[in-house]
């Protein structure tokens, strides 16, 4: 069975395999991290001011990228990001003060939240996007999505291994956690060996075609659609996976590795989620799959706080992991099909930079609101807070349609 869509060139491999090799490492990451600054002896609040700053960040570097993206040379872009993964990976193993890790933290390319806010995904997308067909464009990103799902689930159950592997072999919890980012590092050089097998630029995108400023007559609709993401990645910000890892150490005294893998069942749904959206999305419509699969699970994440018991929060979690990122694989293709082929790169970069600065604000508000109370207050505001963005997606975009619908 041919897992790729017929029309998809071999760049789409080559992504592919890259979009998985980072997800195991951001999943991955997403546990240890908070795991690994508890053990340092920092508090709620400071892993939230961290990722923070991971997330702006990664949201200054996708602003460049924004404007770079027109007329600069996506490989050469994708190679430079590898090469920064590289580097955060070793300078978080070889320092352990606040100041230096949170230096670290804004300028490298760590990944705290369940889905991929780096500058790495508006470069990927925008290749994507040249090397598919309309029609087979969103089942390209649902799958595109799947993997980084299936691959990021994975890396959340691998967080367990260092805590085992240090128990069983009697080193240092803390010298082991260190070891990991390196193998962080070494996923960065990996992924740039990878990328120098893709092609210097685009078949259907000639230089002579760049627009001169990155956006034309799509303008308006890209700024509308990233003023609504900034309000989805504001509230995603508030219960981002390291700060949800905090709160169930907190409120039910779990393990880091039943700490992973409740978050390795919650990124297998959600891998499972992306092929339906695929389908739904040919029967209803991009803009109507993003809002009703979106809104039951900002339900489940208002009643998260109000669980009883792990159990129940853990069904919660499930119903979230399946449903709250349906509309990732759509709102891709959305956004690529709404504008001009040209505008692709700038407008899936510009998209993704509120969504990013949006998404760094919230942890430092969720670590203060969890340092404050134990209640889950993050989770609370931040399912409302989607439920509206929701709403005001659908008032305002449900008569705007890609080509093929």
């Amino acid at each position: 069975m041919r897992f790729l869509p017929v029309s998809a060139g071999p760049a789409a491999r080559l992504l592919f395999v890259t979009r998985g090799a980072r997800a195991v490492a951001d999943g991955c990451m997403a546990v240890v991290m908070p795991a690994y600054l508890l053990m340092l002896g920092f508090d709620a609040v400071h892993v939230g001011v961290l990722t923070t700053a991971t997330l702006l960040g990664s949201a200054s570097l996708t602003l460049i990228v924004g404007f770079k993206a027109h007329a600069a040379p996506l490989r050469a872009m994708l190679l430079g990001m590898a090469a920064l993964m590289a580097a955060t990976g070793i300078g978080f193993a070889a320092v352990q003060e606040f100041w230096p890790l949170l230096v670290v933290a804004f300028v490298g390319t760590l990944n705290p939240s369940s889905g991929d806010v780096s500058a790495f995904l508006p470069l990927e997308q925008s290749l994507l996007s040249h090397a598919i067909a309309d029609t087979d464009r969103t089942d390209l990103f649902a799958r595109y999505s799947l993997v980084g799902s299936l691959c990021g689930a994975l890396g959340t159950l691998a967080a367990a291994v260092p805590d085992w592997f240090a128990r069983a072999s009697g080193i240092d919890p803390l010298t082991v956690f260190r070891g990991v980012f390196l193998v962080y590092a070494a996923v960065g050089a990996s992924v740039a060996l990878i990328y120098r097998r893709l092609p210097r630029a685009p078949a259907d995108a000639p230089e002579a075609e760049k627009p001169k400023s990155g956006l034309g007559p799509s303008r308006g609709i890209v700024y509308k659609l990233a003023a609504l993401f900034s309000v989805d990645s504001f509230a995603g910000g508030l219960a981002t996976q390291s700060l949800l890892v905090v709160w169930l150490f907190a409120t039910f005294g779990i393990s880091v590795a039943s700490a992973a893998q409740i978050l390795f069942w919650m990124g297998l749904l959600t891998a499972i989620s992306y092929l339906l959206a695929a389908r739904i999305a040919r029967r209803i419509g991009l803009v109507n799959t993003m809002v009703f699969t979106h809104l039951p699970a900002n339900f489940a994440m208002m009643a998260l706080p109000f669980a009883p018991n792990l159990g129940v929060a853990i069904v919660l979690l499930l119903i979230r992991g399946f449903l709250s990122s349906m509309d990732v694989p759509v709102r891709t293709s959305y956004v690529l099909a709404v504008v001009t082929p040209p505008e692709r790169p700038a407008a899936a970069s510009l998209t993704a930079v509120p969504r990013s600065l949006a998404a760094a604000v919230g942890p430092s508000l969720g670590g203060v609101l969890l340092g404050l109370s134990p209640f889950g207050w993050p989770f609370l505001l931040g399912g409302a807070l989607k439920a509206v963005y929701d709403v005001s997606l659908l008032a305002l975009f449900r008569g705007v349609r890609p080509p093929e619908e």
